[in-house]
């Protein structure tokens, strides 16, 4: 069946082509960065005051890695200490930063009511895989092993992200499972799981929206050294034969996404290795809509349901 796009879905992608919006996979990285993130300025929602917001430095590999911490005015402590989201940003391991998602952190920790930890890992093309992988495990085992000077409860921390964090957060997860630090739960939206990119959503011209078909191979070129590193798991997540012992899982998948089909497996798969899971779908939304609450009523109902199911963990 056809793709239908909700109206508010198709009334924004009918902007940004009247707008002239420039493909992505037609400009430099620097330059697509700049435009993703002039585009999440434009449709950035209101966002709720928070307690606080400071920046601070992880210690990986590669060196420091810069964070940004979100603590809301209401915190679910439990003596002194509160659950945290360890939260990776979209972007196609290419684009994004803090920035970009700073609304989505917000909105997440005013209603979930927990502190919330944007990781700003190293970008493709300038640090190649899995520079951003080595960063984002390296991020959540430093917030653990610092667990008691931010307050935070080493029992209830979460990963999550979207897109490639969606991947990050999926990959951080499976490396904790034998590594560790301990990971309460999993926040996936719309992630990308498998670079073999055989799933029908890929050939969909109907999902070759904002996130086309072109600009997930960009994406791909300039964050894999190889197409072989595509069969690694820590790229490629869905590879992982076994996904049993993971921690609790909330996948949500688009219905006008490349990425849907693969998001939807990786769901099913979880759920048939004996891992809880709320999978949640939203079909008439293109992928990167979280980031879109000003213009998609959609996006806020989506974080209003992840917070939800953050503060259900409990």
């Amino acid at each position: 069946m056809p793709v239908m796009l909700d109206p508010d879905a198709a009334a924004v992608l009918q902007a940004f082509r009247d707008a002239g919006r420039p493909p992505y996979e037609t400009l430099t990285p620097p330059e697509a960065r700049a435009l993703y993130l002039k585009g999440c300025e434009v449709a950035r929602p209101e966002t709720p005051e928070l307690a606080s917001v400071r920046g601070l430095d992880a210690t990986g590999p590669n060196g420091a890695i810069p964070m940004r911490v979100y603590r809301p005015n209401t915190l679910r402590e439990r003596d002194g200490r509160a659950p945290c989201l360890i939260f990776y940003h979209g972007g196609g391991w290419v684009i994004g930063d803090l920035d970009s998602h700073d609304a989505v952190c917000r909105i997440l920790a005013h209603e979930g009511q927990m502190l919330v930890i944007a990781v700003d890992y190293r970008l493709s093309p300038e640090h190649k895989f899995p520079t951003a992988v080595n960063d984002a495990i390296a991020a959540a085992q430093w917030i653990a092993a610092n667990a008691d000077s931010l307050g935070i409860d080493p029992k209830r921390l979460v990963v999550g992200g979207d897109s490639a964090g969606g991947n990050l957060a999926a990959v951080t997860a499976l490396n904790a499972r034998q590594h560790g630090p301990a990971i309460a739960g999993q926040v996936l939206i719309y992630p990308g799981t498998d670079f073999r990119m055989l799933h029908p959503s890929h050939g969909e011209p109907e999902t070759s929206c904002l996130l086309t078909h072109s600009v997930i191979r960009w994406f791909r070129d300039h964050y894999l050294n190889t197409l072989a590193d595509g069969e690694d798991w820590r790229a490629s997540p869905a590879r992982v034969d076994d996904l049993k012992g993971l921690p609790p899982a909330y996948v949500l998948t688009a219905g006008a996404d490349p990425l849907r089909d693969e998001g939807d497996e990786y769901a099913a798969r979880l759920r048939d290795a004996g891992i809880a899971v709320t999978h949640v779908t939203y079909p008439g939304q293109f992928h990167g809509f979280i980031t879109m609450g000003k213009l998609l009523p959609k996006a806020g109902v989506a974080l209003t349901a992840i917070a939800a199911w953050l503060r259900a963990l409990d």
